[in-house]
């Protein structure tokens, strides 16, 4: 059986990476994500991913921190990068050729994103690992994975959270929330349905991208998505 989606973008949280942490890198999550990513690629799907920073630094809170919010966004992409390498190594252990590129230049340990170039690599089955967000402050790393996802024509966003998808309400928090299974894009916007921030999900919307918002944490859940079972929340 020939997977769903040919070519995917997968946008990982910089904290689920931290597993049971309350800071950095657990290198159980990287390697239950590198296998993750291993499986999907085993029967041909593309695949681009973009990683958050918020495990390392969080750019946005100017007022705790004293930092003004330029300089830690930047400081957030930096962190990025960090959580790239540590994927890039944990997948090329298990043996996938993977490419880091970096929206800021720091040709040592990444190559600069070239459109053309991402595109080439995922043709030959490499994983492409997009770093440093858009390369702009005031900008999230959901908008980076909405606006590269669009520009490598993936054929849908794979968000993974820790929870199952999209709900009526935070269901960590209420027990009756419900899940969507589907849900438009104008409904997540009437809703006030938090999926990511509006920039990116506006992004989506006008380019028709697809979303899928699933539990990226249980086993075997990526590749059932890729191969179109009904995990999580489809926004289209």
């Amino acid at each position: 059986m020939l997977p769903k989606y040919s070519r995917v973008l997968l946008k990982l949280s910089g904290e689920s990476l931290m597993g049971d942490r309350t800071f950095g890198l657990d290198p159980k999550m990287l390697e239950q994500y590198a296998n993750e990513i291993k499986a999907i690629t085993n029967v041909g799907v593309q695949v681009a991913v973009v990683i958050g920073g918020g495990n390392i630094y969080r750019g946005m809170n100017e007022h705790e921190t004293g930092i003004e919010r330029a300089q830690g966004d930047y400081m957030g992409m930096l962190a990025t990068v960090i959580n790239g390498m540590a994927l890039q190594a944990a997948l090329e252990k298990t043996g996938i050729s993977t490419r880091l590129q970096s929206a800021i230049k720091m040709e040592q340990i990444a190559e600069p994103y070239i459109r053309r170039r991402a595109i080439r690599h995922l043709e030959k089955g490499r994983v492409v690992i997009f770093g440093a967000g858009t390369g702009n402050p005031y900008f999230t790393t959901d908008t980076a994975g909405s606006l590269r996802a669009i520009e490598i024509k993936a054929d849908v966003i794979l968000k993974g959270t820790r929870v199952d998808g999209i709900y009526t309400a935070d269901p960590e928090k209420d027990k009756n929330a419900v899940r969507y299974e589907n849900i438009s894009f104008d409904d997540v916007i009437s809703k006030n349905l938090k999926v990511m921030d509006m920039t990116a999900f506006t992004l989506c919307q006008e380019n028709k991208l697809p979303i899928i918002v699933f539990d990226i944490n249980k086993k075997g859940n990526l590749l059932d998505v890729v191969n179109g079972k009904n995990i999580g929340t489809l926004v289209q």
